[in-house]
């Protein structure tokens, strides 16, 4: 009984930290950037691609292997279908390196105010020196 209450007590301790927390939030916001990069590619950038290419729907692209006969369906190679996706890969890697790119810049800048805002340093022998005449004085 003392070790499922020890087990117990370690895992509300792990799954009650701040990591797991900002992991949990992290999971859930990228699935939500990802349904909102897969409708911009999707929705507005595909069909424009299809556009200039004539109408070109590359998920349409195969190679049949074998027609359909009957009951048993067609096997085909739905090449269209990979280049689709990696279209679709190389355009969410530019939208997120985007994102960290002006994440970075942001951060940079809050930096750049904080190091404005603290004040210079002071040379060590200068603050004993100023240590030592403070003693003196009383």
């Amino acid at each position: 009984m003392k070790k499922k209450s020890k087990f117990l007590s370690e895992f509300k301790q792990f799954i009650s930290r701040g990591n797991v927390m900002d992991m949990a939030v992290g999971i859930i916001m990228g699935s939500a950037f990802t349904n909102i990069v897969n409708s911009l590619v999707n929705d507005l950038i595909m069909p424009a691609v299809g556009m200039l290419l004539g109408g070109l729907n590359f998920s349409d692209l195969k190679i049949v292997l074998s027609p359909a006969v009957g009951d048993v369906a067609e096997v085909a190679l739905y090449y269209g279908s990979f280049i689709q996706k990696t279209i679709d890969f190389l355009i969410i890697a530019l939208a997120v390196f985007c994102m960290i790119k002006v994440l970075n810049r942001l951060h940079r800048k809050k930096e750049a105010e904080a190091a404005a805002e603290a004040p210079a340093p002071v040379d060590p022998q200068v603050e004993l020196l100023t240590e030592i005449r403070d003693l003196l004085k009383k």
